[in-house]
């Protein structure tokens, strides 16, 4: 028993040593060594590489397409990386080789195909397709073909474009008058439509051209060639005649142009479909948006194009562009005026109807005056109208505005602009009434200043002169004022009243500055206290005279507004008041320093003509107060005209106008003691002409009452 265990035990000790002797790439298996395949196990080789198992091991080759780095590399674990096979020449000829992973393809070049033998043979586009439409005569050649335009029809050099029909005629002038440089600008760009209608095509680059043009644009704006409606109109044409010319001959998709005067971009886009989405082009002042679907229209002939064309200085000329075409009768009856606030642009598309757009194009216009719309001021989307010779809205809305931008909306192309609708504010009824009562009122006192220093003969002398001058001027002014001012229906009348008034008005604060000088002799010139009176006259009134000549023959529709009959706004003609004005009172200012300085110089030392000095200083306190009431209500005046002009500006200045005359009563008449005794000596001879009716004795007091006239020599005043 116990030997049967032991040889049991021994045949179980001799078949575990047998499984334990099988060699590597072996396994025991039913008391045997059996191959074991390691391609079980999928992650043994790289990537792009396929597992052989052999007899008690294994390898990894490389897909096809692949090969192991470094070559003939066969360890069981390398990696294969892709056999780049363009790089021999595997395809024939008239292709191109395009390596993929683990393989390649062969693609024919244009203009060819592939053959049944995988050859790449010529296409024969003239006999397969219709390239060039019937305008035209199609040539085959290998690889391609081209269209030679019957005479006629261009391709604007794209000779695999169709062709379509082309006429030079908008380049001829016809107007007799146009200026040279737009004749020799025609003739440039019919020279190149010509030759574009020839079998052979243009001769002269897109790129070249468009600098040539552009150069001639600038030169015309800089000269001011631009100066009525019929030239704007035949400049604008040239414009988009020229962008349809020059357009479809650039080579690059995107082109920009900046001169002094002008800025422009043209995108480009050509191919065998029409092209598809958004096209933005931009200037230095406003940016266009549109679809290409708008671009290209009904037909597409190969190509497409969009152009934008801003111009710097065309608004120089403000007489032109500010007429608008009157589409609105609520706008004739408030009398809106119009400003350009953008620069003037043109857009312009390969597609020929423009006129109704079946999608509206986008214009974002860059205020060229930062100002927000408010009650008495909005912005309107206008384009130019030719046939009208001027500024219409129709077909352009607006669809967004701030201070700085407005974006427009439109249905047709042209050349826009964004105008400033500047409507008139009301005269409210109390400034109205506060103006009537108190130019009535400084009109009766001007009236009684006039009596006063004509014939008071206590305070005659230049002094006295300059005073009726001054309130003369003054009174004419004020009553041309109340009766002319508003004197608009009759143009030629309402001119003549801005012109009274700039004139009597300019010759009050001429009047004003003698009273200036006449106190500076009075001061410091002691010896030399008077002036002549002709020259105060020729200062007083023929300066006056001068600066109004001028102006009326340097500008004379500046007198004249659509609202006052006062001096216009435009050219800045409202300066030719103003600066004569600012010019007076700085030298006044001037001349009142240097007096109250003197003044003080000689109160402080011991002066026994003390009587002369409080004279002097009387008038220099009066003369003053004078400045700073007729200087001060046109410095209020200065701010009505202003963008930011005030409430509190406009009343102070209306109530300071119209109460000048009362001011100037109180200062140089209830003020002066020796005025107030010939008022109280005027009084008091009336009541004692009035007692004397009842008096038993009217001889004896008539005798008396006649004896106040003899003068007084030592005073020098009158007794009345």
């Amino acid at each position: 028993m116990e030997l049967k265990w032991a040889l049991l035990l021994l045949g179980l000790f001799l078949q575990s040593s047998e499984s334990l002797n099988c060699g590597v790439g072996y396994k025991s298996i039913n008391k045997s060594c059996v191959d074991e395949n390691e391609c079980a196990d999928l992650t043994v080789c790289g990537n792009y590489s396929k597992c052989l198992n052999t007899h008690g091991s294994y390898y990894c080759t490389c897909k096809e397409g692949f090969r192991s780095q470094p070559p003939n590399f066969t360890a069981t674990t390398g990696q294969c990386f892709d056999v780049n096979e363009c790089v021999s020449s595997v395809c024939g000829a008239h292709s191109s080789c395009f390596n993929t992973l683990g393989s390649f393809r062969c693609i024919c070049s244009p203009g060819f195909h592939t053959h049944e033998n995988s050859t790449c043979t010529d296409i024969n586009e003239c006999l397969e397709q219709d390239d060039c439409g019937t305008n035209a005569n199609c040539s085959n050649h290998q690889g391609g073909y081209s269209c030679k335009c019957h005479q006629g029809y261009s391709n604007y050099g794209n000779n695999q474009s169709k062709c379509i029909e082309m006429s030079c005629d908008h380049f001829d002038s016809d107007a007799e008058d146009a200026p040279l440089k737009l004749k020799n600008l025609l003739a440039l760009l019919r020279s190149n439509c010509e030759s574009l209608r020839g079998p052979n095509g243009g001769r002269q680059t897109g790129e070249q051209l468009l600098e040539n043009v552009f150069t001639s644009f600038d030169e015309l704006l800089s000269e001011g060639n631009i100066a009525d409606g019929k030239m704007l109109n035949q400049f604008l044409d040239v414009v988009e005649n020229s962008m349809r010319l020059i357009g479809p001959q650039l080579k690059e998709p995107l082109t920009r142009m900046e001169t002094h005067n002008t800025f422009a971009e043209l995108a480009v886009m050509r191919g065998k479909t029409p092209p598809s989405g958004r096209v933005t082009l931009s200037t230095d002042s406003a940016l266009f948006s549109t679809s290409w679907e708008t671009v290209v229209g009904k037909s597409y002939p190969g190509f497409a194009f969009a152009a934008l064309v801003s111009y710097k200085d065309l608004n120089s000329s403000r007489d032109l562009l500010h007429k608008m075409s009157r589409e609105r009768s609520d706008d004739e009856e408030r009398r809106v005026t119009y400003q350009l606030n953008s620069k003037v642009v043109t857009a312009v598309v390969s597609n020929a109807e423009t006129k109704q757009l079946s999608e509206p194009v986008t214009l974002v216009f860059t205020h060229e005056e930062e100002r927000a719309e408010s009650e008495g001021m909005a912005y309107s989307c206008v384009y130019w109208d030719g046939a009208k010779g001027a500024w219409s809205g129709r077909g352009c809305e607006k669809a967004e505005s701030n201070s700085t931008h407005t974006v427009c909306s439109c249905s047709h192309l042209s050349s826009f602009a964004v105008l400033m609708a500047l409507y008139p504010v009301q005269d409210s009824f109390d400034l109205v009434l506060i103006t009537r009562v108190g130019l009535v009122l400084s009109l009766v006192c001007l009236f009684l200043c006039i009596l006063t220093f004509k014939f008071c003969r206590s305070i005659q002398g230049t002094r006295t002169s300059i005073h009726l001058h001054l309130s003369i001027c003054l009174f004419i002014a004020d009553l041309v004022f109340l009766c002319g001012i508003s004197s608009t229906q009759n143009k030629v009348a309402c001119g003549i009243v801005a012109g009274l008034l700039h004139f009597f008005f300019l010759s009050a604060f001429c009047w004003m500055l003698l009273e200036g000088v006449q106190l500076y002799r009075m001061v410091v010139l002691v010896f030399h206290t008077t002036l002549k009176h002709l020259y105060m006259y020729l200062v007083g009134y023929g300066v006056p005279l001068v600066i109004v000549t001028i102006s009326a023959i340097a500008f004379s529709k500046g007198y004249g507004t659509d609202r006052h009959c006062w001096l216009s706004l435009d050219r800045y003609f409202i300066w030719s008041f103003f600066a004569p004005v600012c010019i007076i009172v700085v030298l006044n200012s001037f001349v009142f320093v240097i007096t109250v300085w003197k003044l003080a110089e000689k109160f402080s030392s011991l002066n026994p003509d003390l009587s002369k000095l409080r004279n002097i200083r009387g008038f220099t306190v009066t003369a003053v107060a004078q400045m700073c009431v007729l200087g001060g209500m046109w410095v209020f005046g200065c701010f009505l005209f202003q963008e930011k002009g005030t409430q509190v500006a406009l009343y102070l200045f209306t109530i300071l106008n119209s109460l000048q005359g009362a001011l100037i009563f109180i200062m140089h008449c209830l003020l002066s003691k020796p005025v107030r005794d010939e008022y109280c000596k005027l009084i008091s001879r009336i009541c004692s002409l009035k007692d004397k009716k009842y008096s038993e004795f009217s001889t004896n007091q008539s005798s008396n009452s006649q004896q106040p006239l003899r003068s007084n020599q030592s005073t020098g005043e009158s007794k009345i």
